[in-house]
C-alpha cells in the first residue's frame, strides 16, 4: 500500500510517499526559516498561511518525482498533533478532503511518534524493544519503546527542553534564528581553533538519581557569564562550546543510565538536536564502552519531515488494518501526551 504523509505541525511543510513493500519512494520539504528569521522566531499565523501555499504544490511535486498518480495513493497520514493549532489544521483539512475524494483511509499521527520511529527508515535499523532519546523542539524525553504505540516514559525535562535551551542561549549570544544550529557551528569552530577552553558550565540534574532533565538553569548560567565577561568573538565561541558540552554530557549520561535501568542495549536518538555532531560522537563512544548500540535517523529526517509521518502511518495501518478511516470530520491536538497514544 502507498501511504501519503503530510507534516504541517510548525514551520516546515513536509510531504512523503511510503510504500509498505518498497519503502520510501520520495519526499519533499519546504522550510519557513527565512521567513520567520525576520521576527526571531515562528509566527503562528504566518506559518499557517505558508502551509496553505505550499502543501498542494509539494504533493504534486512528490508524486511527479516518484512517477505516480494521486489515484495510486492507498492511505493518507497527517500530523494530528502536537504543534501549532492553525498549522495542524492545514494538513488535517487537506488530508481529510483528499481521503474523502479518493475514498481511502486517513490517519492522524502523533508528531513525536513520527520522530520516535524515524530511525527505522535507516539501515541498519533498530528492532523493538529499545530506549529512545527524544530531543525535538520543546520536548526532551527518554522512552522505553516496546512496539508501535507501546511507549513508557522514563524521564523528561522539568522546564526548558534541550532544543529550547539551545535557541535561548543562542539569542543571548546574539546569534541568528534558528539559534540551535548556529550555536553548534560556533562551538565546533572554537573547538577546532585549538584555543584553550575558557569556561565550564554546570551539568543540571546530572546526579539527580532519576532520568529527568532541567536546562533552564543552564541558560541562566550563560546569562551570568555574558554579564560578567561581555560578548566578544572570543567569549562567544568559548561560551558556546561550554554550553554544548554541558548539554551533551547530561543527555549522554542520562541515556546510558536509561539503558542500564531497563536492561536494554539499543538506543534510538530522534529529533532536531539528534543531528548535533558532538552529541552523536559522545553517545556512540559511551555506548560502545558498555556494549550498547546507538541508532540515528538520517540527517534529513532529524527535523520535521513528511517521511516520518508516512512511515508511522504505514506501520499503524499494517498492524490495525484498514478499519482506521476518517469519515466526514477531523481533529487536531495542539497538546498531546505521547504516553496516551493508543496501540493500533
Amino acid at each position: 500500500m502507498l501511504v501519503l504523509g503530510i507534516e504541517t505541525s510548525c514551520d516546515e511543510t513536509g510531504i512523503a510517499l511510503y510504500h509498505t513493500e518498497h519503502g520510501l519512494l520520495g519526499h519533499a520539504l519546504y522550510s519557513q526559516t527565512e521567513m520567520h528569521s525576520e521576527y526571531g522566531g515562528v509566527v503562528p499565523e504566518l506559518a499557517s498561511r505558508d502551509h496553505i501555499r505550499r502543501v498542494l504544490p509539494l504533493i504534486r511535486q512528490t508524486l511527479a518525482a516518484a512517477k505516480l498518480e494521486l489515484q495510486d495513493v492507498g492511505a493518507i497520514a497527517y500530523t494530528q498533533g502536537p504543534g501549532l493549532a492553525g498549522a495542524l489544521l492545514v494538513g488535517a483539512s487537506v488530508a481529510a478532503a483528499m481521503g474523502f475524494a479518493l475514498k481511502v483511509p486517513v490517519l492522524g499521527i502523533h508528531h513525536l511518534e513520527g520522530h520516535l520511529l524515524s530511525p527505522l527508515l535507516s539501515t541498519p535499523a533498530p528492532v523493538f524493544p529499545f530506549v529512545a532519546l527524544l530531543v525535538s523542539g520543546g520536548h526532551t524525553q527518554l522512552m522505553e519503546v516496546s512496539g508501535v504505540g507501546r511507549y513508557k516514559l522514563l524521564g523528561e525535562t522539568v522546564d526548558d527542553a534541550a532544543g529550547e535551551a539551545f535557541d535561548k542561549t543562542a539569542k543571548l549570544l546574539g546569534l541568528g534564528y534558528p539559534g540551535g544550529p548556529a550555536l553548534s557551528e560556533l562551538a565546533e569552530e572554537f573547538s577546532r581553533s585549538g584555543k584553550p577552553k575558557q569556561f565550564k558550565l554546570p551539568r543540571p540534574m546530572l546526579h539527580s538519581g532519576d532520568l529527568n532533565f532541567s536546562f533552564s538553569g543552564l541558560k541562566t548560567a550563560v546569562l551570568t557569564l555574558t554579564n560578567k565577561h561581555g560578548i566578544t568573538q572570543q567569549t562567544r565561541g568559548g561560551i558556546a562550546l561550554a554550553f554544548q558540552e554541558a548539554i551533551v554530557e547530561v543527555l549522554t549520561e542520562k541515556s546510558l543510565a536509561a539503558l542500564t535501568q531497563t536492561g536494554l542495549t539499543q538506543l534510538v536518538v530522534a529529533g532536531g538536536v539528534g543531528a548535533n555532531r558532538q552529541l552523536r560522537a559522545s553517545l556512540s563512544r559511551r555506548a560502545a564502552e558498555t556494549g550498547a548500540v546507538v541508532f540515528y535517523p538520517e540527517l534529513e529526517f532529524c527535523t520535521d519531515n513528511g517521511a516520518m509521518i508516512a512511515f508511522a502511518g504505514a506501520m499503524r495501518l499494517q498492524q490495525a488494518g484498514i478499519r482506521n478511516q476518517l469519515v466526514g470530520s477531523f481533529t487536531v491536538r495542539a497538546r498531546w501526551d505521547l504516553e496516551l497514544l493508543e496501540t493500533p
